[in-house]
């Protein structure tokens, strides 16, 4: 398992890295996927708003962009690279009313979600995907 964390433009002021990489690869186990290389970049909205602009072809913030780095992706091993705003994290706990951690857990599973099949364009792709994060973040506590 490799799961990395890396920052381009912020830090991450979380304490327990370690537990939410361990945790991440857990719940991609729990999806039947192995985690070959999958790395987290952390990073302001603006970075994020340049990534989306420049592969995406998208003019607005967002709190992830996900990329499959897989040559094969029916592959059950995972191999990819994760955008999170840091920025966009904060505010969106603020407004969800939750904490930090806890929409933290819930946009680093999401991204992994998204390479283990998950989609949420699609109402129905949205509900499964919603279900998915809340399994995550009502797991997460009693994981060691």
């Amino acid at each position: 398992m490799a799961v990395t964390f890396s920052y381009a433009d912020v830090r991450l002021n979380y304490n327990q890295k370690q537990k939410l990489k361990g945790f991440i690869a857990h719940m991609a186990a729990r999806e039947g996927y192995t985690l070959e290389q999958l790395n987290y970049v952390f990073c302001s909205d603006a970075f994020l708003l340049d990534i989306n602009q420049r592969f995406l072809n998208h003019d607005d913030y967002t709190d992830i962009i996900t990329f499959d780095l897989r040559k094969n992706r029916k592959m059950s091993e995972i191999i990819g690279e994760i955008y999170i705003s840091i920025d966009r994290v904060k505010d969106n706990a603020v407004l969800h009313g939750v904490p930090f951690e806890s929409e933290l857990i819930r946009v680093t599973c999401h991204g992994m979600l998204h390479l283990c099949g998950y989609r949420d364009k699609k109402k129905a792709d949205i509900i499964a995907m919603r279900a998915a994060e809340e399994r995550c973040l009502s797991l997460y506590p009693s994981f060691q």
